[in-house]
């Protein structure tokens, strides 16, 4: 696994932006390189302001919208539609307004879809779906996906990756179910830290005070278990992307004075 990188911006409009420059440059590489690219989505305030900046890029149109591959990390296990699931949330701020290939788009399973109210079995019809779309070149029962973006929440979590709850211990599974999380809603879908650290790049996304002593603890060397977002690495590069504020019980001599 890559060692972390820190770029500090210095508010989050501005960190949206930059990350969502940075995003586009990193889809059409990809899209260069390989005919294609995929992105695993995050939900949260952080991750929705990447889609909202990119949705107003003026960069947007360089992306070859129908050859990329869309996934989520982590999903509220509520009904499709519902405007407290992250897909919902994406469509709205910006997966409408792009000329997407629908049959590229990976939502995980609603509540109200043909795994009922079962969680755990909806988590493993996400997996196998995953697994059918990874290849021989592929690290594993996931494709590697060219950037795969996380929010940290303020107690260090990732995904629906809560500290100690069972989801952060799996070492097997790609996709498990989450029960009785400590933040509403309590019953979601996740990518466990497997999965996570397929991807060729992890970008961490934090921006506001309350999330100071979650970015401090996580770039720690503190153990996953513990703080789950220190256990979320890619393969060739792991980025955490912060504004001032969540930078700002950081040694700083952990990034350099024009990543500011």
């Amino acid at each position: 696994m890559s060692a972390p990188q820190v770029v500090v911006h210095r508010d989050k409009e501005l960190m949206a932006k930059a990350a969502a420059a940075r995003l586009i440059t990193k889809i059409v590489d990809a899209q260069t390189a390989r005919g294609s690219a995929s992105v695993v989505l995050t939900g949260g305030r952080n991750g929705n302001g990447l889609l909202a900046a990119l949705a107003e890029a003026p960069a947007r149109d360089a992306v070859d919208w129908s050859r990329l591959d869309l996934w989520w990390g982590d999903e509220r296990f509520a009904p499709d539609g519902d405007p407290e699931r992250n897909h919902t949330q994406a469509r709205e701020v910006l997966l409408d307004s792009v000329p997407l290939n629908p049959a590229r788009v990976h939502p995980m399973p609603p509540a109200n879809g043909p795994y009922g109210n079962d969680a755990d079995a909806a988590a493993e019809a996400y997996a196998i779906e995953l697994a059918a779309a990874a290849g021989p070149e592929d690290h594993g029962p996931v494709p590697s996906f060219d950037v795969l973006l996380l929010g940290v929440g303020p107690d260090t979590h990732v995904a629906s990756l809560f500290p100690e709850l069972p989801a952060v211990y799996e070492k097997e599974r790609t996709v498990v179910g989450v029960h009785g999380a400590p933040k509403p809603p309590p019953t979601r879908i996740s990518l466990t830290l497997p999965a996570i650290r397929a991807a060729r790049e992890v970008w961490l996304l934090a921006a506001g005070e309350d999330k100071a002593n979650a970015a401090a603890i996580a770039l720690s060397g503190a153990g996953e278990v513990q703080a789950p977002a220190a256990g979320a690495r890619g393969r060739s590069r792991t980025l955490w992307l912060l504004d001032e504020a969540a930078a700002s019980q950081l040694p700083r001599g952990l990034y350099p004075p024009a990543s500011a």
